[in-house]
């Protein structure tokens, strides 16, 4: 049955240029001469690299392994050799560069041995490894990693976005028409693996080859295709939920607190194609649009220059910068030689005609005409203000990240605000603050930990102490106890030999005083009379001595 819609709040219709790129079949970008691969493929940590400069590759092979739960890992577009492991232009607003690797195609396109899995009789652990080994993370633009997204079991509703709103972007549109089976076999592991009671795919009304497509892939198999109204941003996860589902996904919170998970429809088809044909994510689909001579849908290597893209597209020379993105999310990149991400959906070739330079900000007139269109609900009047004033704080108090960067008020504003700019700059300023209060509070708790690390250890130490002296007081205790109590047979035997002696010895002298008693006049020795003798001679020696001194004296 199809589900009742519940249209969101606010919302715009631009002018959709999608015709222009939408009607010529998907066709091969080709092989640029150098390959510039980002090694943030997901909205993670980069991943590390297991390559080394100089070595050859294959395609396919893994060139960078996955840093944590939120990265995925990165592989080879093509076969070839490792130029270069380093910083890199980044396909973003910022022009800094990131962490990458340049990769040198050798023109020869040899594949490493591809493993796929059978995914429906697999462990639902090892599918969602494979997914993150195999590089895959939403291609809808957000780079969320899949595995996470189908991570989480029994859900009531799984919605598989179709949407395609923005502008120019017709990638979407193209992979629904031609590859409809491939992104059905997609849903169907999605919807095994998180156990959805339901499948709802929302598909605008201005696709009706896609919708048509889609139906006939979906026959009996419980999938229900629904057509929504052509409305911007209906193609946001939060907003295209609210749609299909009634349900209201509040700030801070996830969609899957509510029974629901949204995934794109190339998300679904590359992760089917990494499971069922072992081929990880080395490529995708991007629209090329604008000042071109040939626009349309090319299936193009990650890492393929953006300025080469455009180039094999027939670039037109009034065209001054290149827009990823559509014209209402993307951003004009600062260097155009940055190589596409999975995030990388369309390529638009802007030019003077085709976007004229906007007029000069006016103030703001509060018309309120912003806050009528925002899909958040939101005051964009008072966030600008407030990210004006850099009062960041009252900017997050009135709720500045909900807003999703849509761009619908910045479209609307009849004093050509760039409210959107503001917005980026001060969540920018937030997220900045906030990581240097995280880095304080850490340094706080190590110092904390530290001080309670070293009283803890002198107070064991301490402890320590006390035991040993107490074991030893102890210890000599016990040894005094039982050497009182228990004599040792060494003492008794000491003692016995002193007294056997101190008898011999009593004995000896009883004899000699009963021989004298017996015989007093030989009681002297021969030797004793001698000594006797001596003993007067040096007396009597003396004294002459001491008669010559007083004589000497008296004269």
């Amino acid at each position: 049955m199809t589900p009742t819609l519940t249209p969101f709040h606010g919302g715009v219709h631009p002018p959709e240029h999608k015709q222009q790129s939408s009607e010529a079949p998907i066709r091969a970008a080709g092989l640029p001469p150098l390959l510039r691969l980002s090694l943030a493929q997901s909205m993670g940590a980069p991943a590390r690299p297991c390559v080394s400069v100089g070595q050859r590759v294959l395609k396919g092979q893994r060139l960078a392994d996955a840093d944590g739960a939120m990265s995925v890992a990165v592989h080879a577009p093509t076969s070839g050799v490792v130029r270069a492991i380093g910083p890199l232009p980044l396909a973003h607003p910022s022009g800094l560069n990131g962490p990458g690797i340049e990769l040198e195609p050798d023109g020869d396109e040899r594949w490493i041995e591809l493993t796929p899995l059978d995914w429906r009789h697999a462990d639902p652990a090892q599918v969602l490894d494979t997914l993150q080994a195999r590089g895959v993370a939403g291609l809808g633009g957000a780079l969320f990693p899949t595995h996470l997204k189908l991570a989480r079991r029994g859900l009531d509703t799984l919605v598989v976005n179709g949407a395609e709103c923005e502008p120019y972007i017709t990638c979407d549109d193209r992979l629904m028409r031609e590859r409809a089976s491939g992104i059905v076999a997609g849903i169907a592991l999605a919807a095994q693996l998180t156990e959805a009671r339901q499948v709802l795919i929302g598909i605008e009304d201005n696709k009706p080859q896609a919708i048509a497509a889609m139906r006939a892939a979906c026959a009996g198999s419980g999938f229900d295709v629904v057509v929504i109204p052509t409305l911007y941003p209906s193609g946001g996860a939060k907003q295209l939920i609210h749609l299909l589902t009634g349900k209201a996904v509040p700030a801070g919170r996830r969609s899957t607190e509510f029974g629901v998970q949204c995934l794109n429809v190339a998300t679904l088809y590359t992760a089917a194609r990494a499971l069922e044909h072992g081929e990880p994510a080395i490529q995708r689909l991007v629209t090329l649009t604008g000042a071109v001579a040939r626009p349309g849908n090319v299936e193009a290597l990650l890492g393929t220059p953006a300025d080469w893209l455009l180039a094999e597209a027939g670039r037109q020379a009034d065209s001054d910068q290149i827009i990823m993105g559509g014209p209402m999310m993307g951003f004009a990149l600062p260097d155009a030689s940055a190589g596409l991400t999975q995030a990388s959906n369309c390529l638009i070739a802007a030019s003077p005609t085709l976007f004229p330079p906007r007029p000069p900000a006016m103030p703001c007139i509060r018309c309120g005409d912003c806050a009528q269109v925002c899909p958040a609900e939101l005051q964009p009047m008072d966030l600008h203000w407030f990210a004006k004033a850099r009062q960041f704080d009252k900017a997050r108090d009135a709720h500045l990240f909900d807003c999703i960067e849509c761009g619908a008020c910045s479209y609307v504003c009849p004093s050509q605000i760039p409210l959107v700019d503001y917005y980026r700059f001060a969540k920018s300023e937030l997220w900045a603050s906030d990581r240097d209060k995280k880095a304080a509070e850490r340094a706080r708790q190590r110092h904390e930990f530290r001080q309670f690390r070293l009283e803890r250890d002198k107070t064991e130490k301490a402890e320590r102490l006390a035991q040993r002296s107490a074991a030893l007081a102890s210890q000599a205790a016990a040894s005094t106890a039982t050497a009182a109590d228990a004599p040792s047979a060494d003492d008794a035997g000491k003692r016995a030999a002193i007294e056997a002696a101190m008898a011999r010895a009593a004995a000896r002298q009883a004899e000699q005083t009963a021989a004298k008693a017996d015989h007093p006049a030989s009681a002297a020795t021969p030797s004793d009379d001698a000594k006797r003798a001596a003993i007067e001679a040096a007396m009597a020696r003396a004294a002459a001595r001491k008669a010559e001194q007083a004589a000497a004296k008296a004269d």
